[in-house]
């Protein structure tokens, strides 16, 4: 099996057998009931010889990425020692000086319909060449591309499709090519006034601005060039999924109304914005979040004190082995990033 390993990454092939992909239909959490085909995330079980090979691709096609700088460093998904929470304080870091002095932050969170299943091919390629990756990786790379099908069987019935886009989930390379296609929106030249943040296939785009009017028109600007490379690279985002917030700390009553299109529709104006698990507030004062994390661990821990009795029902050991690794997870998460807020007596237990 080695031999065959090294045979492969020298001559960059890879085997036909292990391009063929059954597909597992797993319902999405809370769509159970609607009709939509979307509802399903498929899932790829893939040859575990293949997967092999996959990993050794992965780890030297990034490694190279890593060591030449090529990939972005506003990605913070699938990438070395970086989490939601890094991604989350980049936000905050940008956001929160802005509104210090009183201006104005248009921030927009775009969603990718499709996501991985709409990653295309080319643009991969393209990547690969532009960032002059090895020639026995690109050719690997290539070929693994090539001639890919999906098998999806459901009861006596099953269908065969031959794959000419999309990265499959569950495969060890499919989160590094992702990035590769990715890569070429965040390095779009942005003016000082920006900043894009991505997270996997979610995108943020922050825009601070001395008025709403300004911010308004720079969106709009911003969205053409990331809507071109939508269009030249075969992706689309959903309008409807997608949101837009103004965000202030000013005092005085304004126009806080904006239209921001995408695809030529306007995208829904909201006044708090579910990022990353985190919930920002058009003042960025977190205190959405911290009601929303309090009232949910107040419901848990309820929940946990009905099952606590004197003589029966959840021992201590029990009860803490759930409080560590469920309810006190949750209060903590991404701390580092609205902690600040609790200092203020509002936002203190018992206010």
């Amino acid at each position: 099996m080695t031999a065959i390993y090294i045979e492969c990454l020298r001559k960059g092939c890879f085997p036909e057998n292990w391009k063929i992909a059954k597909i597992l239909p797993i319902i999405k959490p809370g769509k159970e009931h609607i009709s939509d085909p979307s509802k399903y995330r498929p899932i790829s079980l893939l040859n575990t010889e293949g997967k092999v090979l996959e990993k050794l691709m992965s780890r030297r096609i990034m490694h190279y990425l890593y060591k030449t700088e090529f990939l972005n460093n506003n990605q913070y998904r699938f990438t070395p020692q970086k989490s939601t929470v890094d991604a989350a304080m980049e936000v905050r870091q940008f956001i929160e000086p802005h509104l210090e002095r009183k201006e104005i932050v248009l921030i927009a969170s775009l969603d990718v319909k499709g996501a991985f299943d709409s990653a295309w091919w080319s643009a991969i390629l393209n990547g690969l060449r532009e960032a002059k990756c090895p020639r026995n990786l690109y050719y690997l790379t290539k070929d693994y591309l090539k001639n890919r099908k999906a098998v999806i069987a459901i009861i006596s019935l099953s269908k065969e499709k031959n794959m000419t886009k999309g990265c499959s989930q569950g495969s060890c390379l499919s989160p590094g090519l992702w990035n590769i296609q990715f890569n070429h929106l965040l390095k779009i030249q942005y003016t000082k006034h920006t900043k894009v943040v991505a997270f996997a296939d979610d995108i943020l785009i922050m825009i601070k601005a001395e008025t709403v009017g300004e911010a308004e028109n720079i969106a709009n600007v911003k969205m053409d060039k990331i809507l071109k490379w939508a269009k030249d690279n075969k992706i689309r985002f959903n309008e409807e999924k997608s949101k837009v917030m103004v965000m202030t700390r000013r005092k005085r009553k304004e126009q806080n109304e904006v239209a921001v299109y995408v695809n030529n529709k306007v995208i829904p104006q909201v006044q708090k914005l579910k990022n990353l698990g985190i919930i920002l507030d058009y003042k960025l004062n977190f205190r959405e979040h911290i009601k929303y994390i309090a009232d949910k661990c107040r419901k848990l821990i309820f929940q946990m004190a009905k099952s606590a009795k004197l003589n029966w029902g959840l021992g201590h050991k029990a009860l803490q082995t759930i409080y560590l690794g469920g309810i006190q997870p949750l209060l903590l998460y991404g701390a580092p990033v609205w902690i600040k807020a609790m200092n203020k007596e509002n936002n203190k237990p018992g206010s």
